[in-house]
């Protein structure tokens, strides 16, 4: 089926999903979840357990996921997180589509989820194919200007080969670059979180990918930070804690 849409927004049942009624349950299903985690039991049987136990729907048990780690994993995402004194006018190499896509949902009006390891993360589905939408050019823009701020010269984009329209992204990608006059390389790869796990450690990696944040030396929320400063504020859903004092 051709893929019609105009927007990253949200889906139709998001408004009762991720409602304030459902959110002690999430948070629960996040915290226990990742205890198991910590302790060693597989993610499929521990996310049924929790999932089954709060009566969550499959949507809902996905954002549970998508928000959950071990202990482990969230101190050494922590500490591969590049200091804000150090990330000016270094070299940025960006995991494309992971950063767009949360973007362009901040703009659209879809849900994003504040997960324990600090990444903020879209509930957008693309199963191998993208479509850019009304929401892709002020997402580039607003992503640009942070960039700008950090003096961001230096960028690397990495799209996954495999994704259909990954060219057509790049093409745009690389007639923003030019109209702004931004020094943006732009390349599609058949692999881009391979690539971005073994940056070298004077490189900044931007991306939310749990496998990407892992493995890379030094790594950067640009997502959240473009997001958090958007006005009117986009809609995030914090699922660390009943206050977010966990999410840093």
């Amino acid at each position: 089926m051709t893929d019609r849409r105009r927007h990253r927004g949200a889906h139709p049942k998001d408004k009762e999903l991720f409602s304030q009624a459902a959110l002690p349950a999430l948070r629960s299903a996040v915290a226990d979840l990742s205890w198991l985690l910590s302790r060693g039991y597989p993610l499929r049987a521990s996310l049924a357990l929790v999932g089954d136990r709060d009566g969550l729907t499959v949507r809902q048990r996905q954002a549970v996921r998508r928000c959950a780690c071990s202990d482990e994993q969230r101190s050494e995402r922590r500490m591969r997180r590049g200091s804000p004194d150090a990330m000016t006018g270094v070299p940025i190499w960006i995991d494309g589509f992971n950063v767009l896509t949360t973007v362009e949902a901040a703009f659209g009006g879809g849900v994003l989820l504040l997960a324990l390891d600090g990444a903020l993360r879209d509930m957008a589905s693309m199963h191998g194919s993208y479509r850019p939408v009304e929401e892709t050019r002020p997402a580039i823009e607003a992503v640009a200007d942070i960039l700008e701020s950090r003096d961001g010269t230096q960028c690397r984009w990495l799209l996954d080969q495999p994704v259909s329209n990954s060219g057509r992204l790049a093409a745009i990608l690389r007639e923003f670059a030019a109209e702004r006059d931004l020094r943006w390389s732009v390349e599609v790869v058949p692999d881009p979180d391979r690539v971005l796990a073994a940056a070298p450690a004077d490189v900044l990696v931007a991306s939310a990918d749990s496998q990407v944040m892992d493995a890379a030396p030094r790594t950067w929320q640009l997502a959240r930070e473009t997001v958090e400063g958007m006005r009117p504020k986009p809609w995030i859903v914090d699922l660390t804690s009943s206050d977010g004092s966990n999410a840093s």
